[in-house]
């Protein structure tokens, strides 16, 4: 592998002004199997496709669910993403036992994109090697975020990561317009229809290697904004979920082809 004298720390710049640690981070991410999220006006969603390290294992999970009003998915390392979400549930706890109200979704993707830059600041650190989409809902509505290895956080409308996510931010490019309006099932339908798009060919989506996770607001008959809380759907629970997205394109929802394994070490 090509290395130079820049790269054996994540606190040196190079002459062009780059931190290779950083980069090679972000280069797991790209590795990860694919992750999308979209947001309307009233919900948050959150789909993305799970591996297998090998066929006697079980698929691993992609989306995690922090708070009642809180969850995210990710791609890149599996065991980051588990430090980065233990801290983000230590924080919402905190949040209720201090002040007696859910953590507001920019408050802690900030505190999580503060952790993530001390790290490029620290010789005896790493970065973190995974990209993270949070979805939630506080009191200014329902909020997308993504988060990168370098400690950026930036607010989405929709977005997705990983390995072939580009067709899928093609198809979340030309139906842009159309999300701000959607209600759950609709939003749901296309975060499928973006996910599949990033599929080989010969891969389909399924019960197995699916997963989705919804949060939102509804009006009460009092006209009051009633919390949705985080929903994770998965195995058996996505069979309907994808019979509706993907009516009439041989979606497999009892099994098939799972998505094709790139690294072992990324999810």
């Amino acid at each position: 592998m090509f290395r130079n004298n820049y790269d054996n720390d994540a606190i040196t710049f190079s002459p062009q002004g780059r931190i290779f640690q950083i980069e090679y981070a972000s280069e797991a991410v790209k590795q990860g199997s694919v992750t999308v999220g979209l947001c309307s006006k009233t919900h948050v969603v959150l789909v993305a496709l799970k591996r297998n390290a090998e066929d006697l294992s079980s698929y691993q999970k992609k989306i995690i669910n922090v708070d009642t009003h809180l969850g995210l998915s990710l791609a890149g390392l599996a065991s980051d993403a588990r430090v980065l979400s233990n801290f983000m549930k230590r924080q919402a706890l905190a949040s209720k036992m201090t002040y007696g109200r859910p953590i507001p979704i920019e408050r802690i993707v900030d505190q999580i994109g503060d952790r993530a830059q001390a790290n490029t600041q620290n010789y005896s650190n790493r970065p973190y090697g995974v990209g993270l989409l949070v979805a939630g809902v506080d009191d200014t509505g329902p909020h997308l975020f993504e988060f990168q290895p370098s400690g950026m956080t930036q607010e989405m409308v929709a977005c997705a990561i990983g390995a072939r996510s580009q067709m899928a931010r093609t198809y979340l490019e030309r139906n842009l317009d159309a999300f701000a309006d959607c209600g759950r099932e609709e939003l749901v339908t296309h975060g499928l229809k973006a996910l599949k798009e990033s599929l080989n060919q010969d891969k389909e989506l399924t019960i197995e290697n699916a997963s989705v996770g919804v949060v939102g607001v509804s009006k009460t008959e009092s006209g009051k904004n009633k919390l949705e809380g985080f929903r994770l759907y998965d195995g058996e629970e996505m069979a309907p979920l994808l019979e509706r997205a993907l009516a009439g394109e041989g979606v497999k929802a009892q099994g098939g082809e799972e998505a094709q394994v790139e690294s072992m070490d990324t999810s």
